[in-house]
């Protein structure tokens, strides 16, 4: 089973956009894009994708791929 990170096309729009296309080229993880996650507050005040259901946030989109691979491996699956 990958890890499943989930991006709002909001956010995307915000400057996610380059972490989502890096992340969708992993073959090892299931990335998926929606219309809405539901965390407005989040969405405006800088970037963010949820990693197996945990918020992972960050301020470049260089930084938001980081601290995704790193939150994968500080909390493998099984």
């Amino acid at each position: 089973m990958n890890p499943i990170i989930e991006f709002c096309i909001s956010n995307l729009a915000q400057g996610a956009q380059e972490t989502f296309e890096t992340l969708e080229r992993d073959p090892n993880l299931d990335v998926l894009e929606y219309g809405c996650l539901s965390y407005c507050t989040k969405c405006t005040e800088g970037l963010y994708a949820l990693v197996n259901g945990d918020i992972v946030e960050a301020e470049t989109p260089e930084q938001l791929t980081e601290r995704i691979y790193q939150y994968i491996e500080d909390n493998p699956l099984f």
